[in-house]
């Protein structure tokens, strides 16, 4: 029986978007990992392991209490956003430091998230919850097009699309009903209707101890293929100037006393509009798309010993020792295709990979969301410059395909 103890991080993701994290994270304290399938390369980072059914809440809670019978968990976290109610259930089941089961309920459920924010008079687009195309429809036309169409929980813009009238509402609203079928039970069936908002959106990775908000790094947001909002591009500069807005950070502030988020890391996503900053929603961990690395690399804060201190009750270190502006682009192909080969720059770039290998089948939205098949990091002097060096390095990028066709009905003698 160890006496050190570890900190229990519940599922993990893929090595191209985590490893990062996971290593950062056990250089800062000794890890224990649950997962659904036997360890990987996730060995190198871990003091050991369990396989479990991780959809099963209460056999992951049943682990933890057995993992705590043999060695002191000492605090509780992840990064997968399908995995964060788990988790919150877990640290109170263990007495552990957390955000609260309620707070990350609040981040999961967006209309739930939306009536608490609006309570409180945190701006908020009008919205609405329906669960027929019909209903969709009738919201729509309250709200006013053009209007936003969501799963009721989620990341990543999975199954989000615009609808400017009442055929496309009917469009997007399947689409978002059906992207809620492969995630949690509770949260399945139905969909937001939302106000549309003009005005660039950004990103904001924060820590939250006993309360307290306090920004780590921020992102600026590009998004493509209407009318999905696929997320293409994040820049992070680390002297923002809007990292020290004051009615940003109050905002921020705001948003998370109104859930009761108590500890741990948020991804909050807002859009800057004429009447100022306005939430989109809040997710109850650290960002995914490679954005703590960008801010890692711009600010030198290291988002994986932040999040471990955090889960610890401690406050993290976020002093910035590198004052840079760093950015991703993610590579789509034109068309669904099946992959032969992605090569990708090795000159110019901080990082750069592939994210499929040969044999892939690619289908863009709404068939499959997120269909990358690489990715680039690259530093520059500005954002402007920044982005010049992204749009060089992903010209440098190769994908060889053949077109992946439509299934074609047998005849009928």
């Amino acid at each position: 029986m160890t006496t050190e103890g570890v900190v229990l991080v519940i599922g993990c993701g893929i090595r191209p978007y985590r490893e990062y994290l996971l290593s950062s994270a056990a250089a800062r304290h000794p890890l224990w990992m649950f997962s659904t399938s036997e360890l990987t390369w996730q060995k190198d980072h871990v003091r050991g392991g369990t396989v479990l059914d991780l959809d099963d809440q209460n056999t992951v809670i049943s682990a933890a209490r057995e993992l705590a019978a043999t060695m002191p968990v000492l605090g509780v976290l992840s990064w997968d956003e399908a995995l964060i109610v788990t988790t919150a259930h877990v640290a109170d089941e263990l007495g552990l430091r957390g955000a609260g089961v309620n707070a990350i309920e609040g981040c999961r459920d967006k209309p739930r998230s939306r009536r608490a924010l609006s309570a409180v008079g945190v701006s908020q687009p009008q919205f609405e919850f329906v669960a027929s195309e019909a209903d969709a429809v009738a919201a729509a036309r309250r709200i006013g097009y053009p209007v936003v169409i969501k799963p009721r929980a989620g990341g990543a813009s999975i199954g989000v699309s615009l609808a400017e009238d009442a055929e496309t509402v009917r469009d997007a609203f399947r689409v978002a009903d059906e992207a809620s079928l492969h995630g949690a039970v509770a949260y399945r069936g139905g969909a937001l209707i939302e106000e549309y908002l003009a005005g660039p959106e950004i990103s904001i990775d924060g820590a939250i101890v006993d309360g307290a908000y306090l920004p780590l790094f921020l992102a600026r947001k590009k998004v493509g293929m209407y009318p999905y909002f696929e997320e293409f591009e994040h820049i992070v500069d680390a002297v923002d100037e809007l990292l020290t807005d004051p009615r940003l950070i109050r905002t921020l502030a705001m948003a998370h006393k109104a859930i009761d988020f108590r500890n741990g890391v948020t991804h909050t996503e807002v859009k800057l509009t004429d009447r100022g900053p306005v939430i989109v929603e809040i997710n109850g961990r650290l960002g995914g798309d490679l954005i703590p690395l960008l801010g890692r690399y711009a600010t030198g804060i290291d988002p994986g010993a932040v999040v471990v201190d955090v889960a610890l009750g401690r406050r993290p270190e976020v002093r910035r020792t590198q004052n840079r502006c760093v950015g991703v682009r993610f590579a789509y192909p034109r068309r669904n295709c099946i992959v032969e080969a992605v090569s990708v720059p090795d000159n110019g770039v901080l990082q750069a990979a592939a994210l499929v290998e040969p044999g892939a089948a690619m289908r863009l939205p709404p068939a499959e969301f997120i269909s990358r098949h690489a990715y680039v990091i690259c530093a520059g002097h500005d954002p402007y410059d920044c982005a010049a060096e992204l749009d060089k390095a992903l010209s440098e990028v190769r994908l060889t395909a053949t077109p992946l066709l439509p299934p074609v009905a047998a005849s009928v003698a």
